[in-house]
């Protein structure tokens, strides 16, 4: 990973600091006197074009410098690749700032001088899953990417949780593979490199494990340059012959033996509906299950603590059914977070990136300027509700309220719901191709009443 670079400003005093839109702020804080340590670090994630073959480490200095040019606060979000730098605009597709939520949320603002940027340069693989077949035509028993991979782009930015769990994922990770660098004894201190999401269906349990690997492979590109997701169905580790289940999971885990032994390489494992292997294990231990199947969950259970001794291997899994989950396997995991229906918060924000992203691509109509149209966020709509006076276009808030009241009509809908109700909406519209939002929304609240009516009991 690159080393963190400091940003030093000579004197402040006097010096007119800007916004992330460029607008003077109306009073700045005197620059800390205080050493490096007490800069807040700032991940900077610069993309490459697919045409691009330019090394890592030649982009990165010049985003660096730009950086130490830049007297703008920092928020999420992208910046402009700047168009004096042929060198950027050639290679650089785009520039991205990220984990500023957290500074903001508690401070307001993050300042140029408050930041120390960790830029992270990457290219995505356009290769899509790789499956292989078995010795009987069947299809292997997982999928495999090489990460950072173009259809995982995106995706950790669009999943909306509560506060934190992103970040405590991201945390967990950088530690688990700190702790194994450093070669902390396991004897002495025990961790097992395995993430446990559980919760309904519909909750972005499994894009949430991909999009997590997306972004640790970004994170850690400089100590492994390559990475790779092997995907695992539970389900299809179980044969319908006797003991062949036992030789899938063992050339699932010879596959992921050898992807380790390159010390240079990041795998990271994503068994999806764990629990269906927690039911195979207790329906054979009543003998309603051929010993085959206990078999099969033993050893894949021995091969998941072999790996602890990889430095290299974080195993992601899932489970809809939380009750359901085997407790040698809940043992063994590091962190085990439930992954619930969205609060009425993060349906706003869901059904808002909706709205935002159809007004940005002009599937909504009639709004004056909408391709700088901005909705307000949750904490900003609920500070405006609270004053007396809006300055604000009257349509903008008026908009802001329906969509509040679309989220509150969403209660209990999954994500998964959520991210369909604007398309269903639309689609229900008279003349799909002259979308008023007023009427765009009122038909999503329906939407999601009807929706509501048609969930089994």
């Amino acid at each position: 990973m690159s080393s963190p670079m400091d940003i030093s400003v000579p004197n402040l005093e006097g010096v007119k600091i800007s916004d992330q839109n460029g607008v003077p702020l109306a009073s700045s804080p005197a620059s800390p006197s205080n050493g490096p340590h007490e800069k807040f670090h700032v991940s900077v994630e610069v993309c490459l074009k697919p045409s691009s073959t330019a090394r890592p480490d030649d982009v990165r200095k010049p985003v660096e410098q730009m950086l130490e040019k830049r007297s703008l606060s920092y928020v999420d979000g992208p910046i402009p690749v700047p168009n004096d730098d042929p060198f950027l605009m050639e290679n650089v597709h785009r520039i991205r700032i990220c984990d500023t939520d957290e500074w903001v949320k508690n401070h307001d603002i993050l300042l140029f001088w408050q930041v120390k940027p960790i830029v992270h340069v990457f290219q995505l693989s356009e290769e899509g899953p790789c499956e292989e077949l078995t010795g009987d035509g069947q299809l292997s028993s997982f999928n495999e990417w090489i990460l950072p991979a173009k259809e995982f782009d995106g995706m950790w930015e669009s999943l909306i949780y509560e506060s934190g769990l992103k970040q405590r994922l991201l945390r967990y990770a950088a530690s688990a593979l700190l702790f194994t660098e450093k070669g902390v004894d396991p004897f002495l201190v025990s961790w097992n490199r395995i993430i446990l999401l559980h919760g309904p269906p519909g909750t972005g349990k499994t894009s949430l494990c991909k999009a997590l690997a997306q972004k640790l492979s970004i994170r850690f590109s400089s100590r492994y340059p390559q990475c790779q997701l092997i995907e695992v169905n539970a389900h299809s580790l179980f044969s319908k012959w006797f003991s062949e289940s036992g030789k899938l999971v063992a050339k699932l885990f010879q596959k992921i033996q050898e992807m380790i032994e390159e010390e240079n390489n990041l795998v990271f494992v994503l068994i999806d509906e764990v629990e269906s292997l927690a039911a195979a294990r207790k329906a054979a231990l009543s003998g309603s299950e051929p010993s085959d199947s206990i078999r099969v969950v033993n050893a894949l259970l021995t091969q998941m603590d072999k790996l602890k001794s990889s430095p290299n291997v974080i195993i992601l899994t899932t489970s809809n059914i939380t009750a359901a989950i085997d407790i040698a396997f809940v043992d063994r995991a590091d962190i085990k977070a439930y992954v619930g229906p969205p609060t009425l918060q993060a349906r706003y924000e869901i059904l808002r990136s909706c709205l935002q992203e159809l007004i940005r691509k002009g599937i909504i109509s009639n709004i004056q300027g909408s391709s700088q149209y901005i909705l307000s966020d949750y904490v900003t709509l609920k500070e405006k509700l609270k004053m007396h006076e809006i300055h604000e276009v009257q349509t903008t808030f008026h908009l802001c309220k329906q969509l509040a009241e679309a989220a509150e009509a969403c209660e209990g809908l999954s994500g998964r719901t959520l991210r369909k109700l604007p398309f269903l909406a639309h689609a229900a519209l008279d003349n799909p191709y002259s979308c008023d939002p007023n009427k765009l929304l009122n038909t999503m609240i329906d939407t999601a009443r009807r929706e509501h009516s048609e969930l089994p009991d």
